[in-house]
C-alpha cells in the first residue's frame, strides 16, 4: 500500500506540493487510503494548459464553463455591476485581448466591474473575472489593469480553482470514507476539515506566484511593459499598512504584496515583449475615472452610530446601541456584542406583509407566537413572535414584513434561546423603529467622487489641496497618487482627487 503512494507522489509533482499531503493519507488507514488512491490514479492527472505540467484535476472544461457560468449571476446579485456601460466595455475589450493571447483563447472570456469599493479583483472558473472599481480606483495605467487582468487570466488558465476544488473533493472523500468506516472519527470532521484547509494554503501561495507569471506573459504578449504590474503590489503592500496591517505571509492565500513586487520584476526582465517601446497609457487610462464612485456609495444605505438611513429608498430605522453593524446590496445586518443574537433587513416576496408572514411561520421547524397586522410609523405591516428548532438549538425571535411603497421587505431579529428574554424587548424596538425618512440633510447625500485634473502649474501638493477645498482628505490623495509627503507636482501631471460628498473614516 505504501508504495503505491509512494508513486502516486511521483506521478502526482505538483511545483510546491506540501511533504504534509502524503503524510495526510498516510495516516489514514489503509483501507481507506487505498479507494482514495485509486480515484487519484483513475482520473486525477491532467496537463495544465498554461505550464505543461502534470495536474490534479477532478472537473472537465465543461463543467469548469459550467460552474462559472451558474456563479456569474450570483456575484452580480450580491455585489451589482458598476453603473458605466464605456467603462465595462472598456474592460471587456482590454481582457478579451489579453485573453486571446493566453492558452485558453475559446473559453467564454466575461469581463466585469463590479460596484464595490474594496480593493479587489478575483477569477471564476471558466473565463469569469471581476475586478471592482475600488482596485480601478487605486490603478495608476491601462498597464496596471492588464497585469492584473492578465494575473487573474492565468488563474483561470492555470486551472487553479480547479485543481483546489478538485484537493477538497478528494479530501472530502477520504474524510467521509473514514467516518463510514469508524463514526468516532465523526466529532473530529471539523478539526479535519480546518486542517485540510491549512494542509492546502501552500498551493494557494504557489498557485498567486504562478499567475503573476503568467500576467506578465500574457501583457507582454499585446505589448504591456510587465515591470509596471510590479506597481500594483507596491501599491496593495502600502494599502495594506494603512489599513493596519494583515495576515502573516505564512498564513495567507496572497504572498506578501513586497516580495511578489521583486519576483514580478525577475519575470519581467525575462518576458518577450510584443512592443518597443512597450505600453503603459497612463494618459489614456486616467480619464476614464473622471467622474467614478469613490469609497461607499451613501445613495445605498449609511450608518450614523447606530441609526442607519437609505436615502434612495427614503427610510431609517436604528439597532440597538452597541450592536456591530453591516451594510450590503442584499441587506442590512447587527449582531451582539457577545454575539448571541442577530438582526436583517432583506427585501421578502409576497403579495401582502399578511401573506409573506404566514409562508414564513408555515415553514417546517418554525412555531408561531403572537401576531399582529397593526402598522409600523403608518407602514403596513405583520409582525409575529416565533420559534425556531435548529440544528444549533432553539432559536426565538420576532419578524415584521412591511409594504414599503410597493416594496415588501422582512426585518427579522432572533437569538439563542437562553439570551433570547434579554435582547427581546431591544430588538422589538428596533424592529418597530422603521419609518419613512424626510430629513433633506439625509436624502440628498451624494457620494464621494474622483476628479482627474491635470495641474495647471508647478505647485506643491498642500497648495493644490487648499485650492481644491479638500486639504482634510491629504491622506487619501497621496494614497491614490501614490505620493509622499508634500511633493512638488510639475505642471502637466495627471491626479485622481476625491471631491464632494462625505469621504467615510
Amino acid at each position: 500500500m505504501h508504495a503505491i503512494l509512494r508513486s502516486f507522489y511521483l506521478f502526482y509533482d505538483i511545483k510546491g506540493s506540501s511533504p504534509n499531503t502524503s503524510g495526510y493519507l498516510m495516516r489514514l488507514p489503509a483501507k481507506v487510503a487505498f479507494p482514495v488512491v485509486l480515484l487519484l490514479w483513475l482520473v486525477g492527472c491532467a496537463i495544465n494548459p498554461a505550464t505543461g505540467r502534470r495536474q490534479f484535476s477532478l472537473m472537465s472544461e465543461g463543467q469548469e464553463i459550467q460552474m462559472g457560468r451558474d456563479a456569474d449571476p450570483e456575484i452580480v446579485a450580491s455585489m451589482g455591476l458598476y453603473p458605466d456601460e464605456s467603462l465595462q466595455a472598456y474592460v471587456q475589450d482590454l481582457g478579451t485581448q489579453l485573453a486571446a493571447n493566453s492558452e485558453r483563447p475559446d473559453l467564454p472570456w466575461t469581463f466585469r466591474v463590479l460596484d464595490d469599493p474594496l480593493i479587489n479583483a478575483f477569477a471564476l472558473p471558466g473565463g469569469y473575472i471581476y475586478v471592482t472599481r475600488g482596485i480601478l480606483a487605486h490603478f495608476e495605467s491601462e498597464a496596471e489593469l492588464a497585469g492584473v487582468l492578465g494575473h487573474e487570466i492565468g488563474h483561470v488558465t492555470a486551472r487553479h480553482s480547479v485543481s483546489q476544488i478538485s484537493k477538497q473533493q478528494i479530501a472530502q472523500i477520504g474524510l467521509g470514507v473514514g467516518m463510514i468506516l469508524k463514526p468516532e472519527l465523526q466529532q473530529y470532521a471539523g478539526l479535519a476539515g480546518a486542517s485540510l484547509q491549512l494542509l492546502f494554503l501552500k498551493f494557494g501561495r504557489d498557485d498567486e506566484r504562478q499567475a503573476d507569471e503568467l500576467g506578465v506573459r500574457y501583457m507582454g504578449r499585446v505589448g504591456y511593459d510587465p515591470v509596471q504590474l510590479s506597481g500594483v503590489m507596491g501599491m496593495l503592500g502600502r494599502v495594506t499598512s494603512e489599513a493596519g496591517g494583515g495576515p502573516p505571509e505564512w498564513l495567507s492565500t496572497h504572498p506578501n504584496p513586497a516580495n511578489r513586487e521583486e519576483d514580478i520584476i525577475e519575470y519581467a526582465a525575462d518576458a518577450e515583449v510584443a512592443l518597443d517601446p512597450a505600453m503603459v497609457r497612463r494618459e489614456e487610462y486616467l480619464p476614464r475615472l473622471d467622474g467614478m464612485t469613490f469609497g461607499a456609495n451613501p445613495r445605498e444605505g449609511f450608518f450614523e452610530g447606530s441609526h442607519f438611513f437609505h436615502p434612495d429608498m427614503a427610510f431609517q430605522f436604528e439597532f440597538p446601541d452597541g450592536w456591530q453593524t453591516m451594510n450590503s446590496k442584499q441587506a442590512v445586518q447587527a449582531a451582539s456584542q457577545e454575539g448571541d443574537a442577530v438582526m436583517a433587513l432583506t427585501l421578502a416576496q409576497g403579495a401582502t406583509p399578511s401573506v409573506a408572514l404566514n409562508e414564513f411561520l408555515s415553514q417546517e421547524g418554525v412555531e408561531a407566537g403572537r401576531s399582529s397586522d397593526d402598522d409600523i410609523n403608518g407602514i403596513p405591516a405583520a409582525s409575529a413572535d416565533f420559534q425556531a428548532n435548529t440544528q444549533d438549538g432553539v432559536l426565538q425571535g420576532r419578524v415584521v414584513f412591511l409594504n414599503y411603497g410597493g416594496t415588501l421587505l422582512r426585518f427579522m431579529g432572533f437569538g439563542a434561546n437562553d439570551a433570547w428574554q434579554n435582547r427581546r424587548g431591544a430588538v422589538r424596538s428596533s424592529l418597530e423603529s422603521f419609518r419613512v425618512l424626510r430629513d433633506r440633510s439625509k436624502l440628498d447625500v451624494e457620494p464621494v467622487r474622483l476628479r482627474v485634473l491635470t495641474v495647471s502649474r508647478a505647485m506643491d501638493l498642500a497648495t493644490l489641496l487648499s485650492r481644491e477645498g479638500i486639504s482634510d482628505r491629504a491622506d487619501a490623495v497621496r494614497l491614490l497618487n501614490r505620493l509622499e509627503g508634500n511633493p512638488t507636482l510639475p505642471a502637466g501631471q495627471i491626479l485622481k482627487l476625491p471631491v464632494g460628498g462625505v469621504l467615510p473614516g
